[in-house]
C-alpha cells in the first residue's frame, strides 16, 4: 500500500446542518457534494461528511456512540494567536470548547473544540513543524 490518506469521512447526524457548520469555518464544498454527502478541499486530503447511520451500514457496522472514539482531527497553525482565533472561530459557529488552548509539554500550544457531531479537534501551534510553500505540514 503507497503510504497516502485520501479522504477522512465524518458520520453526522445531519449532513446538511454539519455542511452549513463546515462551511462558516471556511471549508468550501465540492460541486461533486449532494444532499447525502458533502466534500471538502483540506490541504491534500479530502474530508468528507456523510450520515452516521448510513456509515455504519456502508461498513457494516453498529452505529453506537462513546463519549471518545479514539481519533481526533487537528488543524496545526502557525502562531499561537491563530490558535486562539481558529478555536474562538469554531465556538461562534457552534462548537463546544473542550479544552482551552495552553502551552503543552512538548513545546506547542494547542486546545481542543468538538463539532457540532462530537468530532474532536486539536487546534495547535508547532513551532518544530514548519510548514512548506503550499501550507503543508514539514516532518523532519
Amino acid at each position: 500500500m503507497e503510504p497516502r490518506l485520501s479522504i477522512i469521512t465524518l458520520g453526522v447526524a445531519d449532513v446538511a446542518t454539519a455542511r452549513r457548520f463546515y462551511e462558516a469555518l471556511g471549508f468550501k464544498a465540492s460541486t461533486a457534494s449532494q444532499p447525502t454527502i458533502a466534500f471538502f478541499t483540506a490541504g491534500g486530503v479530502v474530508l468528507a461528511l456523510y450520515g452516521r447511520a448510513a456509515l455504519a451500514e456502508d461498513a457494516q457496522v453498529a452505529d453506537s456512540t462513546s463519549s471518545f472514539s479514539g481519533v481526533t482531527l487537528a488543524h496545526n497553525c502557525r502562531s499561537e494567536t491563530e490558535v486562539d482565533t481558529v478555536l474562538a472561530d469554531a465556538v461562534a459557529q457552534g462548537a463546544a470548547l473542550k479544552k482551552a488552548a495552553h502551552k503543552a509539554f512538548w513545546g506547542g500550544y494547542s486546545g481542543y473544540f468538538a463539532d457540532p457531531d462530537g468530532h474532536l479537534w486539536e487546534v495547535a501551534y508547532n513551532p518544530h513543524l514548519p510548514f512548506d510553500d503550499a501550507g503543508r505540514l514539514c516532518l523532519p
